[in-house]
């Protein structure tokens, strides 16, 4: 669909028969931005008059692939790189020791927005037949929203941070919390097959957060005016494009089951503890490193990270547009044998990256870093591999916990995560004393590696246990 067809379907107009050159070269590029925001702004305002968001007919098509991929790559990529961008912009701009402050108060910002996420998404995503209205689904996100919000304040309070770090959280918090809202109506569009336009909402509002924040950077040289500044540009875009998108684009929702948000809470209850305790796990060494090393060792380790994320953004590219799909396929059992040939091939991919990712750093991947970030990272050539490392075993457990989240089986691995975070609460205590950064990354590697582990036995225990349960021929066979 081209962008003069989008013009045309949001002014529910039938476009022309004029050839797609002409389409094309008919408005200047940014005439034809201009054209879209009018357009989307008219709509807007008419369903406003009208009284009802949820009441306009869907003007857009689902099941497209292609902007499928393309947008949700978009989307995540600005969303995942807008972490270490904004920490070099701050790094350049108001120095280490500011810049790792701020890196530290987007870490725990990032697990409030987990947490308050609550492992929803993946369940939402592939409750294919809506045992749960997207009503329910909203209440729920934002009751957990809320809550994660007071816990920030709280986790503020209680670390006494000063004035100027206290008002720099808390605008950091607000953006995340919101990005947690906005994820539930996001998901509504995936849900409905329109996974591109959840791609769209998310490239706005990581786009708008992440100029406005180095505009006022830029002019103030105050990380607090610019983290405020974030968190208003994230609002704005979450009322003004992704809740009335998730509304005009999908079918009007039943309205709110208390039972329903009962229910969520309770089944989604083990995927949200362990993906908060896998979150607390990957940040552990960055909380003990505040306790015991200057901040801008907090900028070292994120920056020795930030490669590795590429290895956790590239196979989410991978499999996150296909979940709806993967739900389809397991609940045939038939299939079972291509759903169990896609996990392999996925986790293939994962070592793939991970290997191409350390010969990238190894060649000019560490000059790279050096010059963006202003800073020598020479001396960190050994960390950064095995940092690398340790992304990659990151985005396979990632990969196998959403696996095991459409099998419905997250219970069975808490335990997992619980043994995993006692590890990671011991390890870098005592190797930070001991080494510093080197010991902060060695105790986040073994950590991980040893979640990875029980999570690939536990994997295969459950995929025997449920063939054992559920597959009529099992029994057929092993007669």
């Amino acid at each position: 669909m081209k962008l003069y067809d989008v013009l045309c379907a949001l002014r529910k107009k039938q476009p022309s028969n004029r050839s797609s050159v002409k389409r094309a070269t008919m408005l200047p590029a940014t005439s034809m931005l201009s054209e879209l925001i009018n357009a989307w702004w008219t709509r807007l305002l008419q369903a406003i008059y009208q009284g009802s968001l949820s009441q306009q007919e869907a003007a857009l098509p689902e099941h497209e692939t292609r902007r499928d991929y393309l947008w949700n790559t978009l989307g995540t990529s600005l969303w995942g790189f807008s972490f270490p961008l904004l920490t070099i912009i701050a790094t350049q701009l108001v120095g280490v020791e500011a810049a790792g402050m701020f890196s530290m108060a987007f870490v725990t910002g990032t697990i409030l927005m987990i947490g308050a996420s609550y492992g929803v998404r993946n369940h939402q995503v592939s409750d294919i037949d809506e045992a749960s209205s997207f009503s329910s689904y909203q209440l729920h996100r934002l009751l957990s929203v809320i809550v994660a919000f007071i816990l920030g304040l709280l986790y503020i309070s209680v670390r006494g941070y000063q004035p100027a770090m206290a008002s720099m959280c808390t605008g950091v918090y607000v953006y995340k919390v919101i990005d947690a809202f906005a994820d539930v109506h996001e998901g509504r569009l995936q849900q409905a097959d329109k996974l591109y336009l959840a791609g769209i909402s998310q490239t706005i509002r990581s786009g708008a957060v992440i100029f406005t924040f180095i505009i006022l950077l830029v002019l103030s040289h105050n990380l607090t005016v610019a983290s405020i500044a974030m968190a208003i540009v994230a609002t704005a875009s979450l009322l003004f494009v992704t809740v009335p998108l998730a509304y005009f684009e999908t079918t009007h929702s039943r309205g709110i089951s208390v039972h329903e948000v009962s229910d969520l809470f309770k089944q989604c209850l083990p995927v949200a503890l362990a993906l908060v305790l896998f979150n607390l796990i990957e940040s552990s060494p960055k909380f003990v490193m505040e306790g015991m090393l200057a901040y801008e060792n907090q900028l070292y380790f994120n920056a020795l990270f930030f490669p590795a994320q590429g290895i956790l953004l590239s196979v989410g590219f991978l499999y996150k547009p296909q979940l709806l799909r993967l739900a389809s396929i397991w609940s045939n059992p038939r299939r079972r044998r291509r759903f169990d040939l896609i996990v392999f091939a996925v986790l293939g991919m994962v070592v793939l990256l991970t290997i191409g990712m350390i010969v990238f750093m190894g060649s000019v991947g560490i000059g790279l870093l050096s010059f963006v970030y202003g800073l020598d990272f020479e001396r960190f050539r050994t960390l950064a591999i095995l940092m690398i490392v340790a992304g990659g075993i990151s985005a396979a457990i990632d990969f196998l916990y959403a696996i095991i989240t459409v099998l419905r089986r997250g219970q069975d691995v808490l335990k997992l995560y619980a043994l995993a975070f006692v590890a990671s609460i011991v390890l870098p205590f005592a190797l930070i004393a001991l080494m510093g950064l080197e010991g902060a990354v060695i105790s986040y590697l073994a950590s991980m590696t040893l979640l990875l582990i029980a999570l690939l036995i536990a994997y295969l225990h459950i995929r025997r246990a449920i063939t054992r349960e559920r597959n009529p021929f099992h029994e057929q066979k092993a007669s």
